[in-house]
């Protein structure tokens, strides 16, 4: 994939490869799409931004999370692009434009780890590294039919990582079939610290809630409902009640915005015009958000989050992974807007709680795939792929 003639859509800078991995090692034949958001040694991180990669120095360390992949035999084949500084979950970068969506042509790909999303999907890479804070691995793995896993929090080092929110951000990986998915994983969180749980079993239920489900459009929940009905057809599932999709968004949205002024407000207000609209006005309403919201924030969190882990235990909540199928390319701001909102308030169950999210490709509909999202116990990473395998025929593999 020589330079001059990659998708700057997809991709900032590629190589054949980029960064060359140990050559043997359970990864070794794997090629690596790294959001553009990690450090890579001998390149910039450039958070989406046009601006901001113009002032970002050489980086000299690559990122941990990064380098565990190169150690087990992976290549790093390019860093892929990302929403302006990850605050998104639609896939639109003012600056770059808008990666293609090969699982639903005409439609956006979904972010922020969209161009790694998008370069898996096209098969430029096997494995897309990113990063979920709101969703930015569920959803692009969602509109894109790939398995996407968001790791329990802080079970993956985000050392050398540029932050949105730290209370929230996780790294994350996308693949295109589960057994793929399964081995990036393994090695990803062997290093995961010990205070951090890890290989937790499920030994709970399967559990749906129809009350975050509800955020999800008709067609969508029916999609859902489908697959999970052939599924498990004589055991049925579980049904708990949590806390309504909106108060999740907005204790989320609090929380997380406070979080990313402090990360990235002193740049963006001495960069007037460098950010797209969308992103603009995101950072605006985080810049009003005052240390009296925040701390009712996190105190609203605490409560939300206790009463999702009394609720959930050790159970396994399924869920869509986003509230509709990828809208289209075009679509009015006003529409985005309403997924977006609706998308957050289910995928924040996972955020609020720190608990691992796999999005498995096993639902469509007519606009394109929908994905089916397991949300476990922290800890229990590796054995909710192992469950999505189980459900998935022929390993899930939508893409060849």
């Amino acid at each position: 994939m020589a330079d001059q003639t990659i998708d700057t859509r997809v991709w900032r800078v590629a190589g054949s490869p980029l960064q060359a991995g140990a050559g043997a090692g359970p990864l070794a034949g794997h090629t690596v799409a790294v959001k553009d958001l990690f450090a890579i040694a001998g390149q910039r991180v450039g958070v989406g931004s046009r601006a901001y990669l113009a002032e970002a120095p050489v980086e000299t360390v690559t990122a941990p999370a990064v380098q565990a992949l190169l150690d087990a035999g992976a290549d790093v084949v390019g860093i892929a692009q990302t929403d302006q500084f990850a605050y998104s979950i639609a896939g639109i970068n003012a600056d770059y434009g808008t990666p293609p969506n090969p699982a639903a042509p005409g439609a956006i790909p979904g972010g922020s780890s969209s161009g790694p999303a998008s370069a898996v999907a096209q098969c430029q890479a096997s494995v897309g590294v990113g990063s979920d804070t709101a969703g930015s691995i569920r959803v692009p793995a969602s509109y894109q039919g790939l398995w996407g896993l968001r790791t329990t929090l802080g079970a993956v080092s985000l050392e050398g990582v540029a932050p949105l929110a730290p209370r929230y951000d996780t790294v994350g990986w996308l693949t295109r079939d589960g057994a793929t998915l399964s081995d990036v994983a393994q090695v990803g969180l062997a290093a995961t610290p010990e205070d951090v749980p890890r290989d937790h079993p499920l030994s709970g239920r399967a559990v749906t809630c129809p009350g975050i489900n509800a955020a999800a459009t008709d067609e969508t929940r029916g999609a859902v409902a489908a697959v999970l009905s052939s599924v498990i057809e004589e055991e049925g599932f579980g049904r708990v009640t949590l806390p309504g999709p909106r108060d999740l968004f907005e204790a989320f949205r609090v929380t997380q915005s406070a979080e990313a002024w402090r990360s990235h407000g002193a740049w963006v207000d001495s960069h007037p015009g460098a950010l797209g609209p969308d992103i603009e006005a995101r950072f605006a309403w985080a810049r009003a958000v005052t240390a009296a919201d925040e701390r009712a924030g996190l105190h609203e969190v605490s409560r939300l989050a206790s009463w999702i882990d009394r609720a959930l235990g050790d159970d396994v909540l399924v869920l869509p992974s986003a509230a509709s199928a990828a809208p289209r390319v075009g679509d009015d701001s006003e529409k985005l807007n309403m997924l977006r909102e609706s998308t957050l308030g289910m995928t924040a169950v996972a955020g609020l709680t720190g608990r691992p999210a796999l999005s498995v490709p096993l639902a469509r509909t007519d606009a394109g795939p929908v994905g089916v999202c397991l949300v476990g116990p922290r800890g229990s990473d590796l054995a909710l792929i192992d469950l999505g395998l189980a459900w998935a025929p022929a390993g899930g593999k939508l893409h060849p």
